[in-house]
């Protein structure tokens, strides 16, 4: 080959890698989903995170004509399905469903198998709810004020449920005893769809949960709410203040529910994800569901929601090493 052969064979490689190297960002994201998405649920079924995947997830069936599979992979307050989701493939087939427990976990279990900020990008967070402090009927209370004195007058002897240690649910009930300077006993579950069937039995007392997993029970009297732990009352239920306005002010207490994958998914294939998940979220009827359990409607951009998840990351961290809570 002559030497003015060489260099237009090298010229004309050079232009097919820069060619290669510029292509794949648009076709990927005109491309994709092009085969069924797994949507891990870290959780037990019956939670608010099952109740999202489920109705957002066949919006997204409808929408682009694969299939979302729910897969519910629950244990250890969420890592079991969260190290899944960090091992998934980064290519857009695999997103996670988180609570703000996400964001507990890394100061209550010091060894994670993964890195909650480094190995996950966050593509948005769908809401943020407020918990209804519930009772069983038999404890004689019938206000926030009320829970406090009887808790005074018998320290360690109300049981409360949760979804586990170091659950969402079993920090906003540490910080609502220590706020009210009062002992309550904690019971912890595999996660929070275990321990309302407790809290149904009568094997503890009290505990706090959305209003997805208790309202059913509310409604039909097995349960009585208390407060609200929200900034304000939630419309289904008009009549139950909040718990800062019944009796322990400045409490407040709540958890978002994000949407996560694996940290090297092409940002192309992010984008795609966040509009189509921001888009569903924001119809009215999707909204609406939302709204009826005193949820807040968020729908935000994959930076927004990163900014909120580093700052409860170090936010909790800091709220768990004040409160002292370690795996038992």
């Amino acid at each position: 080959m002559s030497r003015n052969s060489l260099i237009h064979h090298r010229l004309w490689l050079l232009m097919m890698l820069l060619v290669g190297a510029s292509a794949p960002v648009p076709v990927l994201a005109q491309e994709f989903p092009a085969k069924p998405i797994r949507w891990i649920i870290p959780y037990p079924p019956g939670g608010t995170s099952d109740f999202l995947a489920r109705l957002i997830g066949q919006k997204i069936t409808d929408s682009w004509k694969q299939i979302v599979i729910i897969d519910n992979r629950s244990g250890a307050n969420g890592n079991i399905g969260t190290e899944a989701a960090a091992k998934a493939p980064a290519d857009g087939y695999t997103m996670l469903l988180v609570a703000s427990t996400f964001a507990m976990n890394p100061a209550v279990y010091p060894n994670l198998p993964f890195d909650s900020e480094k190995d996950f990008a966050a593509v948005t967070i769908i809401l943020w709810q407020p918990y209804l402090l519930s009772v069983h009927p038999s404890l004689p209370v019938k206000s926030v004020k009320e829970l406090i004195a009887l808790a005074k007058a018998r320290p360690g002897a109300i049981d409360y449920g949760s979804g586990g240690v170091g659950n969402a649910v079993h920090i906003a009930a540490e910080r609502f005893a220590k706020m009210a300077g009062v002992k309550l006993n904690h019971v912890p579950y595999r996660g929070v769809g275990f321990a309302i069937p407790a809290l149904l039995a009568g094997e503890v007392q009290l505990m706090m949960a959305s209003a997805v997993a208790v309202q059913p029970y509310v409604t039909s009297g097995k349960m009585r709410v208390l407060g609200v732990t929200g900034p304000r009352r939630v419309p289904g239920l008009p009549d139950v203040p909040t718990v800062s306005e019944a009796g322990l002010p400045g409490f407040e207490e709540g958890n978002w529910q994000a949407v996560l994958v694996p940290s090297r998914t092409p940002r192309p294939i992010v984008t795609r994800l966040n509009q189509e998940l921001v888009r569903i979220v924001k119809t009215p009827d999707v909204s609406a569901q939302i709204l009826r359990v005193g949820a807040d409607v968020i729908g935000n951009t994959p930076d927004d929601a990163t900014a909120i998840v580093r700052n409860d990351l170090k936010k909790y961290g800091e709220i768990i090493r004040a409160l002292n809570i370690r795996p038992e």
